[in-house]
C-alpha cells in the first residue's frame, strides 16, 4: 500500500467516524448537525478533537457521549458567533432607504432576527427602528441556538473598546444622533439603553429541527446558511418562506444567495447586493 493510499484510506475512515459522531450527538442530544456544510464540519470536529487530546474522532465521540461538558464545547464550536453592530453598514442603510418606508405606516411590525447571536445586529436594529419612529409598535424576535448567546444579548452590554468600530458602523449606515446616546458606560461595558430592549423578545429556536412560530413582516438571516448544505438550505428557506407575510422582507447574507433554491420565484429583488428580497407569492 502506498503512501497516497494510505491518506485515502484515513480521510474515507475519518468521514465514516463523522458521519456516526453527527448521528450521535442528534440522537442523544437532539442537535442536528448532519446537514452542515462538510468543510464546516471537519474544520470543527478536527479543531475540537485536538483540544480533547484525542488521536481519533471515534476518541472524541465517546468523550463526547459520557461528558456533557465536552459536548457543550462541541456544540459551541457549531454555534459559532461571528457578528457586530451595524455589521456591514451598507446593509442597514438599505434597510432604512427601502424596507422602512414600505413598512412605516403598518399599525403594528414584526421582526425576526434569525440566528442573532449575542445581539449586536438586534440592537442595531431597534436603533434604526427608533431613528424611523416606529420602534414603539414593533415587536423583535431574536431567536438562537445557543442558550448561552441568548443571555449575553438579553444583558444588551457588549465591549467598551469596540465601540469606536461600532460607531463607524453606526454613522456609515445613515445615523442620525451621536451614537454615544444610546449606551452608558458601566465597568468595561457599553451598556445600551432599556428603551431599546423593552419591545425584543429573546428565546431559543432552532431552524434545522423546528417549525415556524409567528407571521413576520421583515426576517433578517444572515450568515446563517452559509454553514448549511443544499438540502439543509432549502428546508430553512422553507421555513422563512412559510414565516413571511406575503409582501414581506428577507434580509440574507452578502455571501448568501436565493436564486439557486425552491424559492427563488417566490421573492423579487429589492436590493442586489444587500440580498434584500421581498416575497410576491
Amino acid at each position: 500500500m502506498t503512501k497516497i493510499d494510505q491518506k485515502q484510506d484515513i480521510s474515507q475512515l475519518q468521514q465514516i467516524e463523522m458521519e456516526l459522531l453527527l448521528e450521535a450527538v442528534y440522537r442523544h442530544y437532539g442537535y442536528d448537525f448532519r446537514n452542515y456544510s462538510a468543510p464546516f464540519v471537519q474544520r470543527r470536529i478536527l479543531n475540537r478533537m485536538v483540544a480533547e487530546k484525542q488521536r481519533t474522532i471515534s476518541g472524541l465521540q465517546e468523550k463526547v457521549l459520557h461528558d456533557p461538558l465536552v459536548m457543550k464545547r462541541l456544540f459551541k464550536d457549531f454555534s459559532i458567533n461571528v457578528t457586530e453592530m451595524f455589521r456591514d453598514p451598507s446593509f442597514f442603510e438599505s434597510l432604512r432607504e427601502k424596507v422602512i418606508p414600505l413598512v412605516r405606516n403598518y399599525p403594528a411590525i414584526r421582526i425576526w432576527h434569525v440566528g442573532c447571536g449575542s445581539g449586536e445586529e438586534v440592537y442595531s436594529m431597534a436603533i434604526l427602528l427608533h431613528e424611523s419612529g416606529i420602534l414603539d409598535k414593533t415587536r423583535i424576535y431574536a431567536t438562537d441556538i445557543n442558550q448561552d448567546n441568548l443571555e449575553k444579548a438579553k444583558q444588551g452590554s457588549f465591549p467598551l473598546e469596540k465601540m469606536k468600530l461600532y460607531t463607524t458602523n453606526y454613522i456609515q449606515s445613515g445615523g442620525e444622533q451621536a451614537f454615544s446616546e444610546y449606551y452608558s458606560v458601566k465597568n468595561d461595558g457599553a451598556c445600551f439603553s432599556s428603551f431599546l430592549k423593552k419591545n425584543m423578545v429573546f428565546f431559543q429556536h432552532n431552524v434545522v429541527t423546528d417549525q415556524s412560530f409567528n407571521e413576520f413582516h421583515i426576517i433578517i438571516c444572515r450568515n446563517v446558511m452559509i454553514y448549511f448544505n443544499k438540502k439543509l438550505q432549502n428546508h430553512v428557506h422553507q421555513l422563512v418562506y412559510e414565516s413571511l407575510f406575503n409582501s414581506g422582507f428577507l434580509g440574507l447574507g452578502n455571501r448568501e444567495e436565493i436564486r439557486f433554491t425552491n424559492y427563488a420565484e417566490h421573492y423579487e429583488v429589492l436590493h442586489s447586493a444587500e440580498k434584500l428580497y421581498r416575497k410576491i407569492n
